[in-house]
């Protein structure tokens, strides 16, 4: 299957946001998956993962780096303790850009938060909610994962590294991402709020060895609303770990939505 790439700008309220789209040649008028980062991601990170997505499921995808990340403009200031929440308001401008009505929202991580967000504020056009390493809660193995990687970041190869992705961004990409779930403000944050609102059927995607949280976390997102894949001896980085097994788990969780 055939699948055209192409790089376009969407233009927010607070900056341009860069995005890449990944489309089958018969699937232009299917529903678009719409992908959210990580912490520390950009569309770059996500790699070979949306094309192969796109041409294991027939439907357009459609990933973008957030305000503050990867070529997008830099982040006027710092993020907002509600920033998760926030981020859902980004459909309307992709809804907007690109023509589309109906999507399927998928993210990685705290971007699994943003596909909740998202499917909870447009339950008219979120067809399919899929959450991969996603935390629902701040708990205290995340915590312990977010201050091993702050010591791990004061270093500077691994800062080189973060900024060929981000340039001169990556110092405010380290910092949005361990201070603010560091702080005291935001012990208290969590999905449930979101999850009461989503309508559409969800597929709770994580790691047995993640880092970033337990597996109480697909529980959460998943009890009532769709179900948990645990998967066997996978980290925080399914979709990279084990590609083809998400792929996989994904089209046929995808099937008819269009």
């Amino acid at each position: 299957m055939a699948i055209e790439k192409g790089d376009w700008w969407c233009v927010g309220p607070q900056g341009g946001l860069f995005a890449r789209s990944w489309t089958p040649d018969d699937g232009r008028d299917k529903a678009p998956i719409l992908l959210w980062h990580a912490s520390l991601g950009c569309v770059d990170h996500w790699r070979g993962f949306p094309e192969a997505l796109a041409a294991a499921t027939g439907q357009p995808v459609v990933a973008y780096d957030r305000l503050g990340f990867g070529r997008s403009d830099a982040h006027p200031g710092t993020l907002g303790l509600d920033f998760v929440a926030a981020e859902a308001a980004t459909v309307a401008l992709l809804q907007a850009e690109l023509g589309f009505g109906r999507f399927v929202a998928c993210g990685h991580s705290v971007g699994g938060g943003m596909a909740v967000e998202a499917a909870a504020r447009f339950p008219d056009d979120c067809l399919g909610l899929v959450t991969i390493g996603a935390q629902a809660f701040v708990e205290d193995r995340t915590l312990s994962g977010i201050r091993e990687g702050k010591r791990l970041f004061a270093a500077a190869d691994n800062m080189a590294k973060l900024m060929a992705y981000h340039g001169d961004k990556a110092q405010w990409v380290v910092d949005a991402w361990t201070e603010t779930w560091l702080s005291a403000g935001f012990a208290d944050w969590n999905l449930d709020a979101a999850l009461m609102q989503v309508r559409c059927p969800v597929l709770a995607i994580h790691g047995e060895l993640d880092e970033y949280g337990s597996d109480a976390h697909p529980r959460r997102i998943a009890e009532g609303r769709g179900r948990m894949e645990l998967l066997p001896s996978i980290g925080h980085l399914p979709h990279r770990e084990t590609e083809g097994v998400v792929v996989d788990l994904m089209a046929r969780f995808l099937e008819g939505a269009s």
